[in-house]
Order: structure tokens, then C-alpha cells, then sequence
């Protein structure tokens, strides 16, 4: 198991190279001067050379690379073009109201999709599997920005009773201000009782978080469907059936603990693709998160603001993507 592991980190440690080493290059070639950008457009041609200096510029690429490499190490991700500001330390006020959201978003999917999974599979082609498979593939297929829209169209503009957008609400941040403990605002609001502001964030965070769980929601359900309808026939679960154990036990205990290894993977996965994608549901719902951060880097060729978030979406990929071979490698069925 060990060595499994120690195989896995150390190809995960050289896809992230590759990424690192591809985005770098890429921020190079690219027709945008830096310079300008950290100097300003009003910038003398002396006051450029300085920037191009210190930023590195005028080194030989190969130096760049290995000195780029060397801050990485030490965890150093840059300064932004834009700010001047160390990108490390402005991901790490954008990254937690986006983390909260994902979060959310896969605790519902969790809840959701494995019971639908499971139902499914056992009402195999009766009438709750047919509308259990039409929402899954619908989930799964509909355009991110037009559910979002959609929801927006309904709860807000249609029915009013959610509102259209952002974290929290003006009136509620007059009243009362935004505890900093986590970074992961309802949480921080239990954490230091205010109640008023957790009952509004959460009302702002309902929209959003169903428009990015509907897609982990159709995955979940249609891979645990597709596992268990394998495992519901093998001689055990006919064998457990013969002996009188219940068919709750049968298929929560026993077939949905050997079905769990297939859907893992794919969980998390989604969870990455869906960390690093939420930028048109952060768009639409003016949420305060990396997508917003992304947005407003890519317009203003940030460079090394878009490196950094590029570099946080590979590690987010990598420690999930490890996290689901580390439960499919504690199948024994699994040969490592």
C-alpha cells in the first residue's frame, strides 16, 4: 500500500511540473509585455527597464524557469501584475468563499444523488428509474449559465423569495460585521454566534449551490446506479436475500460499500473540475470567489494571478484524484 502510494504522489509531483512548466512558458510567449503592466501604461522607457529588471525580465528564459521554479518551492507564487500584491496571499482571501460554496455544493450532491442512485438501481425499469435517469442525464447536460439564469428568473425575479445574488446582503453587513475566523463565512458566523448574518449568507448561497451541485448530483446518481445494478446480481446479495436479511441492509451495508470504489473516482474528480469552474455561476451570482478573482486577472493579462490560480487548480486535481485512488487501493479486491 505504501509503495502504491509513494508511486501515485510521485506521479502526481510530475504532472505538476508539466503544468507549472507549461503555463510558464505560455505566460512567455504570449505578445503582452509585463513591464507595462507592473509600470503603468504612462511609464518611461527607464522606468520600464527598472520593471523589467526586477521582475526578471531581461534574465535568459532558462534562468526565469529555475528561479520561478525555486519560489514555487518556497511557496511563493509571485506578485500580481495588477495589485502588486503577493498572489498567494490574494488567492488565499478569494479561495475560502469559493471552497465554502463547493463544499455545499458536494455535501448536496452526496446527500442526493447516492439515495437516487440507489433507488434506481433497485426500481430497475419501472417508472422512478426512468425519471431517475432523465433528471440525471438532464443535470449533466444542462449549460451551467442557463440553470443559474433559470433559477434566478424564478426564485427572484418570478417568486421573491431568494435573493438575486452575492454573499450577503448590504442591510445585514450595517448591522452587523463579518466575522474572520476560517475564512468560511457561515461557518465563522456559528462560530461567533451571529445568527442573523448565518440565516442571510445562507439564503445567498441556496441558488448558487444548487447550480453547481446539479452536475456532481447526475454523476453520482448514474455511476452508483451503473454500480449497483452489477453488484445487485452477484451470489451474495442472492445469498443475503435467501437468509432473510432485510433489503434495506442488503442494499445500504452491503452493495453500496462495494459500489462506493467505482463512484469515487469520478466524485472526485467532479469535485476538482467543479472547484475550477464555478467562474460563470461566481460571474452570474456576483460571488466573491476565485472565479471573480480569475475573471478580472484574464482581463488584465495578469499573469502571474492566472499561473497561480492555474497551479491551485492542478493541486486541487491531484489531492482528489490521490484521495480516490487511496480508497480504491483499500478495496482487497483491487489489485495494486
Amino acid at each position: 500500500m505504501l509503495k502504491y502510494i509513494g508511486k501515485r504522489i510521485l506521479g502526481s509531483l510530475l504532472v505538476l511540473l508539466g503544468v507549472v512548466t507549461i503555463t510558464f512558458l505560455i505566460s512567455r510567449v504570449l505578445p503582452s509585455d509585463p513591464a507595462v503592466k507592473w509600470a503603468g501604461q504612462r511609464a518611461t522607457a527607464e522606468q520600464l527597464e527598472q520593471a523589467r529588471e526586477e521582475l526578471g525580465l531581461n534574465d535568459p528564459l532558462y534562468m526565469q524557469y529555475v528561479e520561478y521554479i525555486g519560489d514555487l518551492l518556497h511557496g511563493d507564487l509571485g506578485k500580481s501584475l495588477k495589485t502588486h500584491k503577493p498572489v498567494s496571499e490574494e488567492l488565499g482571501e478569494y479561495i475560502p468563499a469559493t471552497l465554502e460554496l463547493v463544499i455545499m455544493a458536494f455535501v448536496l450532491a452526496i446527500v442526493l444523488g447516492i439515495p437516487l442512485g440507489i433507488y434506481s438501481a433497485k426500481k430497475k425499469d419501472k417508472m422512478l428509474d426512468h425519471a431517475s435517469r432523465v433528471f440525471s442525464i438532464g443535470a449533466v447536460s444542462l449549460p451551467t449559465f442557463w440553470v443559474a439564469l433559470f433559477l434566478q428568473l424564478i426564485f427572484y425575479k418570478t417568486l421573491n423569495v431568494l435573493p438575486l445574488g452575492g454573499q450577503v446582503s448590504v442591510t445585514a453587513t450595517i448591522f452587523e460585521s463579518r466575522p474572520h475566523i476560517t475564512g468560511l463565512l457561515l461557518l465563522d458566523c456559528i462560530l461567533t454566534g451571529k445568527f442573523n448574518l448565518f440565516m442571510d449568507g445562507l439564503q445567498h448561497i441556496i441558488l448558487p449551490c444548487i447550480t453547481i451541485a446539479l452536475y456532481p448530483i447526475g454523476l453520482v446518481s448514474r455511476m452508483t446506479r451503473s454500480a449497483l445494478l452489477e453488484i445487485l446480481n452477484e451470489d451474495y446479495i442472492v445469498a443475503g436475500r435467501s437468509y432473510g436479511l432485510t433489503e434495506f441492509k442488503m442494499l445500504w451495508k452491503y452493495a453500496l460499500k462495494n459500489s462506493l470504489g467505482a463512484t469515487a473516482t469520478d466524485v472526485a474528480l467532479s469535485m476538482g473540475y467543479t472547484l475550477t469552474s464555478t467562474f460563470l455561476v461566481e460571474a452570474i451570482f456576483s460571488w466573491p470567489g476565485i472565479g471573480s478573482y480569475i475573471t478580472s486577472s484574464i482581463t488584465s493579462l495578469d499573469f502571474p494571478a492566472i499561473i497561480g490560480v492555474t497551479i491551485f487548480g492542478a493541486v486541487s486535481y491531484i489531492i482528489l484524484n490521490l484521495i480516490a485512488d487511496i480508497i480504491i487501493a483499500t478495496d482487497p479486491r483491487v489489485r495494486l
